[in-house]
């Protein structure tokens, strides 16, 4: 491991320089590329350095341990065993730094949210896990772009797509695939009964136009009106936009702008996103079908979450977690369940590479 971290030094000394290089300063895509791959090593390199940094306070405090100072041997004894515990917990950050990379980490995302069993219930969700996600994106400091929605029949929404921008967007969100479930009294339950409703939530990274090409030929384009509330222009002119991508029947529509041009430059983004999360389901299932079932894809089939309101809980069953604070978490306060997912599935990969899996939780 030492080896392939010193490689790495070496490589983040070599960008750093290129930094100062007046042929990469004088080439605006050149140094993007070489920022980029600089940033995405600092915090390996700074994790390295501070462990090197501890292993030699380690041998020095050791030595110290057969002083014929008194002092010193005891000042040893003291900090052994913080200085091998800080070891230990560099060399675990360091197994993780060193997993590859998800190419797809740096990459926006595009947001799908549907109601599913439940009827009006579960539109009433769909909002507030929607409106939760924009509350999050907005403390992460990301750009939120709502697509295109469809109202529900008593409020709420029958299903959402919004674009979430920012640094590592998709790093953070992509564990958030699933079915999520709620289990709460309707505001219009008059016996107090608990209904169990449920929403899909599908996150796909945003993909460029060398992640996939679409030829034109393939893509049917219509338009009409945009429907719902809405200032100039909405309801009268023919702004909406629906994609049909003949080839695989997918179907995306955008109404949110004025301008026809600008929707379907929208909807042309939300179509490359399915088809790029598609080829990479397709990469998956090739590559390695059992990790896909122990890290789990995301599909819309697996039931990721419950949300249990009058016991104020919230359990992810993926990987065994239960928290409480359902209001706080439902403002946006989500970091830490999320946080707990990359960790998890993290460890996951890291026990895939080097041992046995460990078990699955139950759900």
């Amino acid at each position: 491991m030492i080896d392939k971290l010193e490689d790495v030094e070496r490589r983040f000394e070599r960008l750093t320089a290129d930094l100062s290089n007046p042929d990469v300063l004088a080439d605006s895509a050149k140094l993007q590329k070489v920022s980029k791959e600089r940033a995405s090593l600092e915090k390996l390199v700074d994790t390295f350095r501070t462990y090197r940094k501890v292993l030699a306070d380690l041998n020095e405090v050791e030595a110290w341990l057969g002083s014929s100072d008194a002092d010193e041997k005891a000042y040893a004894r003291e900090a052994l065993p913080g200085l091998k515990e800080q070891r230990e917990e560099l060399e675990a950050q360091l197994k993780i730094l060193l997993l590859p990379k998800d190419p797809n980490d740096e990459k926006n995302v595009i947001l799908e949210i549907r109601a599913g069993a439940g009827g009006d219930e579960a539109a009433l969700f769909a909002e507030e896990v929607m409106q939760m996600y924009l509350r999050y994106a907005d403390r992460k400091g990301w750009k939120a772009d709502i697509l295109d929605m469809s109202p529900g029949n008593a409020g709420g929404v029958k299903d959402a797509t919004v674009t979430l921008s920012g640094d590592a967007v998709f790093s953070h969100m992509k564990y958030e695939s699933g079915v999520h479930r709620v289990q709460r009294v309707p505001a219009t339950e008059t016996q107090g009964r608990i209904h169990t409703s449920t929403i899909t939530v599908s996150v796909m990274p945003e993909a460029e136009d060398v992640d996939i090409q679409i030829n034109p030929a393939d893509i049917e384009m219509q338009v009409m009106r945009s429907t719902g509330s809405g200032g100039q222009s909405v309801n009268t002119t023919d702004s909406a936009v629906r994609l049909i991508h003949h080839p695989t029947g997918i179907v995306v529509k955008c109404q949110q702008e004025k301008s026809q041009l600008k929707n379907r430059n929208m909807a042309l983004r939300m179509l490359r996103a399915k088809l790029y999360e598609i080829e990479q389901e397709r990469i998956r299932n090739e590559r390695d079908s059992t990790r896909r079932a122990q890290v789990g894809s995301g599909d819309r089939a697996e039931k990721i979450r419950t949300y249990n309101f009058p016991q104020d809980r919230l359990t992810d069953h993926r990987i065994g977690l239960t928290v409480h604070n359902l209001p706080g978490i439902m403002v946006g306060g989500i970091e830490d369940v999320m946080t707990a997912c990359r960790t998890h599935f993290q460890a996951a990969a890291l026990k895939d590479q080097t041992g046995p899996k460990p078990p699955t939780p139950e759900a």
